[in-house]
């Protein structure tokens, strides 16, 4: 019986769900997309029951009519940290999803850290005290919505990421699990002891019974029918964060190995082995995967708008028609003009960690346009994968041989070229643009048996453009100036 993977890859904007065949090949996508609520300055949220309404618009519409010789089943990966807090016996939220971006937790943070509590939550949880991470945004609403509290404490509410929340209502609340991969961006997991850490939950002020049961990336999280499309209940197997699906996707299973992958925000991950070693300073050090009953952790960071300042362009500004409209604009200046374009609309993540600054664009004469303004907003996403990974080399004294590059800035040539250009280091993009979605079709077939390690899975990868670097002195000085540009904003 042919196989047909269900990829579900819940992102910050929308809802993708692809199917994939036996040899990671994909066959076809539907795309939803979902609104973005921000009821203050700095406050990001999802309507979960959106998301998951969104999630059964996606299945039905790739699959269509199910083929009865076929053999479906469900893979999950997911926009990290995001979290939703519901009535475990009405599978209501308490209040909307809190996003990843949001930054209403960063007086609690500001707190703790003031506190002496950074070492601490780090060398448990391997991440820094910030309002990025999930425990700060559960925390928020325990304390501010009417009677969260007291149902935490009668054991009625139930926390999780948005792969939980979805294997939660998917399986009709029968299936309350988490993967290592997710929990280890809660700042609520203890990487050593692979399990949720009573000190950090009390930190937050969580109670222990809101957290899910935890589960290996590579392990079945329960049935589902996708509220009738099935005749019979299909596996949802092979779950992960999309970061860790990236680097999955990728193939990155040896140590040393990493990815970048352009999306919303954008995230630069290596697999640093079997041992959750301390990160360099600017970075963290979370769960790569769980799978063949092994754990590879990855040294990380997290840029928190690169796909999504194309968008505000063309959605907010009007500066361009689309975001697809970006390279063309942007190849209309020679260069940047002198403008410098910091995507602060959250504050800044790794490695400056700066989340009480916002937004500037800097160096705009008379003489700027349009074009150069644009040309700097794409810019501003080569020189932050940059940050990340000066950071990461210097901290490790490694140097890539080379990165493996997914989303869909990846299409845009001016940027893969940049991007090498400043690495100095090959850019390589393979057949499916969307390489989260395939890491959890990777974990799907590990938990299915449909393959038995790692070289087998990797000879299917395809590769198919390698962007390499050039001597560029332009580059190098533009760099410079981004530097300047943030130190100064950041003061």
């Amino acid at each position: 019986m042919k196989q047909r993977i269900i990829a579900i890859d819940q992102s910050t904007s929308a809802t993708k769900a692809m199917i994939f065949d036996q040899q990671c090949r994909m066959l076809g996508r539907y795309n939803v997309e979902h609104r973005q609520y921000y009821p203050k300055a700095g406050w990001v949220e999802h309507d979960a029951e959106e998301i998951y309404q969104n999630t059964v618009k996606a299945i039905k519409g790739v699959v269509g009519t199910p083929v009865p010789d076929a053999e479906y089943s469900l893979a999950i990966t997911n926009q990290r940290e995001t979290v939703v807090v519901w009535d475990k016996t009405t599978s209501r939220p308490v209040y909307n999803a809190i996003v990843w971006q949001d930054t209403r937790g960063a007086e609690l943070c500001k707190r703790l850290r003031s506190e002496g509590f950074s070492d601490l939550v780090q060398k448990k949880s391997g991440l820094k005290i910030d309002p990025n991470f999930s425990a700060s945004a559960v925390s928020w609403i325990l304390d501010n919505v009417e009677g969260a509290r007291a149902m935490a404490a009668e054991d009625r509410l139930c926390m999780g990421t948005i792969e939980c929340w979805l294997v939660w209502k998917l399986t009709g609340g029968k299936c309350f699990f988490s993967d290592y991969t997710n929990a280890s961006r809660t700042m609520l997991f203890n990487i050593h002891t692979m399990d949720w850490d009573t000190d950090l939950l009390k930190i937050f002020g969580i109670p222990r019974q809101m957290m899910p049961q935890l589960k290996a990336c590579d392990d079945t999280f329960g049935e589902t029918d996708v509220e009738g499309l099935f005749p019979s209940p299909i596996a949802i197997a092979g779950v992960l964060g999309d970061s860790h699906g990236a680097l999955a996707g990728q193939m990155c299973f040896e140590e040393g190995s990493g990815k970048v992958t352009y999306g919303t925000g954008s995230s630069v991950m290596v697999n640093i082995g079997e041992a959750p070693l301390d990160a360099p300073e600017g970075l963290v050090t979370s769960v790569g995967f769980t799978v063949l009953g092994k754990t590879f952790f990855g040294f990380e960071g997290n840029i928190y708008s690169t796909g999504a300042t194309i968008k505000w362009l063309a959605d907010n500004m009007k500066l361009i028609g689309s975001p697809a409209e970006a390279e063309i604009v942007a190849r209309e200046a020679e260069d940047n003009g002198g403008v410098y374009f910091i995507p602060a609309f959250s504050g800044l993540g790794a490695p400056w960690w700066a989340d009480n600054v916002r937004g500037a664009i800097v160096g705009m004469t008379f003489n700027t346009t349009r074009q150069h303004i644009v040309r700097a907003a794409l810019e501003s996403i080569a020189y932050q994968v940059k940050d990340l990974l000066e950071t990461m080399t210097k901290g490790t004294g490694t140097r890539l041989m080379n990165i493996c590059a997914d989303g869909g800035p990846t299409k845009n040539r001016l940027l893969m070229q940049l991007q090498a250009d400043l690495l100095q280091t090959p850019i390589v993009c393979t057949e499916v643009e969307d390489a989260s979605a395939l890491g959890a079709v990777v974990m799907n077939g590990f938990a299915r048996g449909l393959w038995n390690d790692f070289a087998e899975v990797a000879a299917l990868r395809r590769v198919t453009s390698v962007t390499q670097p050039a001597d560029n002195l332009d580059a190098v000085r533009w760099y410079e100036g981004w530097k300047k540009a943030v130190a100064h904003l950041i003061g």
